[in-house]
């Protein structure tokens, strides 16, 4: 009886242990936000799929501008200027970003928002990415994703994100 008490104190002590544990390793979670879900995810997983097809970009493609690029038919919600380059590059723009840092945050959160978006199917490529410059590819297919920084007509920074199908 004895051993039974002192048994039943023992896991008694460890949950009350676990529950200690587990609500301070909540605190910390909580205080880590999760990248939110994108609101352009939808049409970049369709401009992804489009760019490993045959007629790569073929589908969205609008009017012709100036040089090789052409407008697109799908924008992705929350970019500006989306346009085509030639018929294997689809890009975007932030929208115009005060400071270097400000869009190097921007950068970094886009890059999560894509990853999450992409459900673990897409990763990061450290050794083709550098300050200001990001690289993803999808752990199977020919597509790939650079975010990098750069300025708009109006001396701003943005993030521009470049999808493109990798010839093999």
């Amino acid at each position: 009886m004895i051993e039974s008490v002192a048994r039943m104190g023992m896991l008694i002590m460890r949950w009350i242990a676990g529950l200690v544990l587990a609500a301070s390793g909540a605190g910390a979670l909580a205080q880590e936000a999760p990248a939110q879900a994108a609101p352009y995810c939808a049409g970049l997983k369709q401009v992804a799929a489009l760019a490993s097809g045959r007629d790569r970009f073929a589908a969205i493609a609008g009017q012709p501008r100036e040089g090789n690029f052409s407008d697109t038919s799908l924008s992705l919600p929350g970019w500006s200027d989306c346009s085509l380059y030639g018929t294997g590059m689809y890009t975007c723009d932030s929208h115009g970003i005060k400071s270097a840092e400000e869009a190097e945050n921007a950068q970094a959160r886009t890059a999560d928002q894509i990853l999450s978006c992409f459900a673990g199917t897409w990763l990061e490529i450290k050794d083709r990415s550098s300050p200001g410059y990001v690289v993803l590819h999808p752990a199977r297919g020919t597509a790939s994703i650079t975010l990098g920084i750069d300025h708009n007509d109006n001396a701003e920074f943005v993030v521009r994100l470049t999808l493109f199908g990798r010839r093999n």
